[in-house]
């Protein structure tokens, strides 16, 4: 029996890594706020806390969509544009998040990606189910 070799793990791999250093980042500045629960009021632990909340958000869809079209027979290249699309819109959302009031373009180019990848592979996979 051959066995099934797919793209997709690489990319959840990857964006799991993405999120515990989310999550680290988040646990480190609990423990120097000393705030267990919430922001209590400390706006940087509130913008880390959204910048994970998002990303743990997002992803699982991503990561869903693009692990059933790849199932349904999406080329290996294209699996590879859309999980690189997937990893460099969270990166970019998760680097401009907190700069917003610098510049919104990296948060607001990583939610075009996100969202992008996320609707071309929805429309995939319906395609791919109609057709």
């Amino acid at each position: 029996m051959p066995t099934l070799s797919l793209v997709t793990p690489l990319y959840a791999g990857l964006l799991g890594l993405i999120f515990v250093f989310l999550s680290y980042r988040v646990t480190v500045l609990r423990k120097t706020t000393r705030v267990s629960i919430g922001s209590g009021g400390d706006s940087a632990l509130e913008i880390k806390i959204r910048v994970q909340s998002n990303f743990a958000e997002y992803v699982p869809i991503g990561v869903l969509l693009l692990l059933m079209a790849e199932l349904q027979g999406m080329p290996v290249w294209l699996v590879h544009v859309f999980g690189l699309a997937l990893v460099l819109g969270r990166l970019l959302h998760a680097y401009g998040l907190p700069r917003s009031g610098i510049s919104l373009a990296p948060r607001a180019i990583g939610m075009l990606l996100t969202f992008a990848m996320i609707t071309l592979t929805a429309l995939a996979n319906m395609a791919h189910a109609l057709l």
